[in-house]
């Protein structure tokens, strides 16, 4: 008998998504920026997509770049590739503050968050695991053969010097 192998590996990068129905580990980096993983568990068909901004403003071409291109886009693709809409499950992770104070229009992180939020409600699509906001960014890798994502959160200096450690004022949103 021959030993499992791991499976193939795919690097995500910003403004990008990716959907298979190939056992594929996909990985990407996260600051404000947010990942939506999407998986089917009847047909093993997942994605991820990883957005940088919220919103295109009609200007230019309508890339994965903006929340609400990626997620569609996602949906979209998934279930041409043969995923059931009813069976996917969400799993939503980044959002950082990366700026000591942000608000308005600095607040990059929140607002994506929320977006995926709401986009996914409207979708109804549920979101069954999440780790979101905080001050820290995080790597994830999205194994599409089970649905798991393994997370790692960022210990940068470059975070902790300009939040001076205030991770209780801005902690992360989890659900597990």
């Amino acid at each position: 008998m021959s030993e499992p192998t791991a499976p193939k590996s795919r690097y995500l990068y910003p403004g990008e998504l990716y959907v298979t129905r190939e056992a594929r580990l996909i990985s990407t980096v996260l600051g404000s920026c947010i990942s939506v993983c999407l998986w089917d568990p009847q047909s093993g068909i997942g994605g991820m997509n990883h957005y940088l901004l919220p919103l295109w403003n009609g200007e230019g071409l309508p890339t994965p770049k903006y929340g609400n291109v990626a997620i569609p886009r996602l949906i979209d693709k998934v279930i041409d590739l043969g995923a059931t809409r009813s069976k996917l499950q969400a799993k939503v992770f980044g959002g950082a503050s990366m700026w000591h104070n942000p608000d308005g229009l600095l607040a990059v992180g929140e607002r994506n968050i929320k977006l995926a939020e709401h986009m996914l409600e409207e979708a109804r699509i549920s979101i069954v695991s999440s780790d979101m906001g905080g001050n820290l960014g995080r790597k994830i890798f999205f194994n599409t053969e089970n649905g798991a994502v393994l997370l790692r959160r960022n210990q940068g200096n470059l975070a902790k010097s300009i939040n001076a450690g205030n991770d209780k004022e801005n902690p992360p949103r989890s659900r597990r």
